[in-house]
């Protein structure tokens, strides 16, 4: 029997004691009660009673256990140019001042401090100072729009704001302070990292310039504290916390760095990412440093800054084993140097593995970034709400990819089955730790929106198939939400902002196929009576997404049609239009209200396949 099946086994024969096993390798102030609590399902949690430190395990432990003068964080900015490196005894110092100057600012344990900051240092030094002190982080990538920061602000109740003057895109600088401004009902405190790019104008009173205080140590937390809340986009365009708590988080991360990743502790690994994703929370900052490793944090694109070798760059010169990033970055290099004539510039002799996941990794490239590379290409499929892995080829078990189109197998810890006419791919309860207890301050949401369709399982909300080798894959949303280059965009939050300009009367917002990004979405107005269509409309309506939604939509395709296709109930076909979009053959919907207006949109999207 291989060692991931053996594994597999050992799990599902006794998840407890595997789970207890993987909870040793970490510092625990006070043991746990109970492996699983499974008093009060479906909210179950990991490691009760426990009491640890998740700033410890990533930090204080490795300055006993000999890796303090080894690197935790190289810091490499193509923007900028600048490079900085820290060790893990420079890294503890600065996180253990900047955890004083929160507590000095009235931060304790339980409050809320959200994080709006670009690609450096700082912000992980930020996220590990609240995890420090006891305190919930709640991290929103820089330069994200002012509604949707609003809402994201509202829900939480910070007691402070960690915000920088600006974030950097190419050609251009994004001011985070008018986005900020916009976005807040009430003064909340806020402690402000100056760049050199643009100056924050600071209000007296309420804003704080970015420094650090005296030293404090760990608060110990228990291990079904929070520790942080991450945003995201329901269908509903009304946000959903996903809560992470200290103890399963720690230990699911931790196992799967050498389970999943193949990463030895001392070795470089890279998670090409934004740390206001999941991908960055997890694999940027507290995957690597638990399993004392050296992280990459990497301001920039894969291609433009300069060029299209800025990985491979990245790669040769910091010696990094692991890359971790999204499709869309490998799309993009292949778009600009199909030969890889780039790649002949570097020595990736200490690279092993890429690693891709936050969209369907496309046999094309797949095939094409392992032809280059001569590495394994590794496709895995997760979401926010687990944290990690699902599915995966399991290096660190002596797995090696088979099947292009195939995130791989189950990963231990999880069973996966198949349900309904759909497709439906769902998850046994309970979830292993990492994965969410809840959402923030709204338990029924949570059962509302993942457990109740399938009583017993967590719903992914995704599509796919098992085949017989028991190689997932998987085949998209079955809801409405749209994934642009592995972020997840509600379709509500888009229409709301097209449904906002005085000319449209309805509005859908569906995602189409793209090349590069996966998806991108393509928008649909019925305009009022006596509204006109023009070109400056159509710019008028793309200007709304990009200023309410932000950049990160890719919002460019907007279309005027006399009528949209609907359910006699009035619900809005838009997988039938994402179908006829992208010329796939489709069963007219039974519960349709008006069949001929398919034939209108079927003429109207005939342009798209010419």
């Amino acid at each position: 029997m291989s060692a991931y099946r053996q594994t597999y086994q050992r799990w599902e024969d006794n998840p407890q004691e595997f789970w207890a096993e993987a909870a040793r390798q970490l510092h625990w102030h006070e043991p746990w009660r109970q492996v699983l609590d499974d008093s009060r399902p479906p909210f179950y949690r990991w490691f009760s009673g426990g009491v640890l430190n998740t700033c410890y395990n990533a930090l204080d432990r490795h300055l006993l256990d000999g890796r303090a003068q080894q690197l935790a964080l190289i810091y490499d900015s193509a923007m900028t140019g600048t490079k900085q490196s820290f060790t893990y005894q420079q890294l503890h110092g600065h996180v253990a001042r900047l955890a004083g100057k929160l507590k000095q600012l009235g931060v304790q344990a339980g409050d809320r401090v959200l994080i709006y900051m670009p690609m450096v240092p700082e912000t992980l030094m930020a996220m590990l100072a609240c995890a420090r002190i006891g305190a919930i982080h709640s991290v929103v990538f820089g330069g994200f729009a002012s509604h949707e920061l609003a809402t994201r602000i509202h829900d939480a109740q910070p007691r402070l704001i960690l915000t920088a003057s600006c974030g950097l895109e190419p050609k251009r600088v994004v001011e985070y302070q008018p986005l900020l401004e916009r976005a807040l009902d009430d003064p909340i405190p806020m402690m402000v990292l100056q760049r050199p790019q643009h100056a924050w104008e600071m209000r007296p009173g309420r804003d704080h310039e970015w420094e650090e205080g005296d030293p404090v140590d760990c608060h110990p937390t228990l291990a079904t504290d929070p520790l942080y809340i991450l945003y995201t986009s329901g269908t509903t365009g009304i946000p959903k916390g996903i809560v992470r708590d200290h103890g399963g988080h720690a230990v699911a991360l931790h196992w799967s760095m050498r389970h999943i990743y193949n990463v030895q502790p001392g070795e470089v690994f890279w998670a090409a990412s934004d740390m206001g994703w999941a991908v960055g929370h997890s694999y940027i900052v507290y995957g690597p440093l638990l399993a004392g490793c050296t992280t990459i944090l990497h301001e920039g694109k894969p291609v433009g800054t300069p060029d299209a070798g800025e990985f491979w760059r990245v790669i040769a010169e910091h010696g990094v084993s692991t890359l971790f990033t999204a499709p869309t970055a490998i799309r993009a290099i292949k778009r600009e140097d199909p030969k890889g004539q780039y790649l002949e510039k570097y020595d990736l002799t200490r690279f092993r593995a890429l690693f891709l996941a936050g969209e369907r990794l496309d046999p094309d490239t797949y095939h094409w970034a392992g032809q280059l590379l001569q590495r394994p290409v590794v496709d895995h499929w997760w979401q926010t709400e687990t944290g990690w892995p699902v599915s995966a080829t399991c290096l660190g078990l002596g797995e090696s990819p088979k099947k292009a189109g195939s995130p791989g197998r189950i990963v231990p810890g999880y069973k996966l089955l198949i349900k309904g006419e759909e497709g439906a791919v769902v998850l046994q309860l309970p979830l292993p730790p990492g994965s969410l207890p809840t959402l923030w301050k709204q338990d029924e949401k949570f059962r509302q929106v993942y457990l109740e369709q399938f009583p017993g399982y967590y719903n992914t909300g995704d599509g796919g198939y098992v085949d017989e080798d028991g190689h997932i894959f998987i085949m998209g949303r079955l809801d409405d939400v749209i994934i642009v280059a592995g972020h997840n965009l509600s379709t509500g939050s888009l229409e709301e902002a097209l449904s906002g300009h005085p000319a449209v009367a309805e509005c859908a917002v569906f995602g189409v196929k793209d090349s590069l990004k996966g998806q991108l979405p393509f928008g649909m107005v019925v305009l009022k009576a006596g509204a006109q269509e023009s070109p400056q409309l159509r710019e008028e309506l793309i200007l709304r997404v990009r200023e309410e939604v932000g950049a990160v939509a890719c919002f460019k395709e907007v279309m005027v049609v006399p009528r949209l296709p609907k359910t006699r109930s009035g619900k809005v076909l838009r997988s039938t239009m994402r179908k006829i979009a992208d010329g796939i053959e489709f069963k007219t919907p039974p519960t349709i209200e008006d069949a001929s207006v398919l034939d209108e949109i079927r003429e109207a999207l005939a342009y798209r396949r010419r």
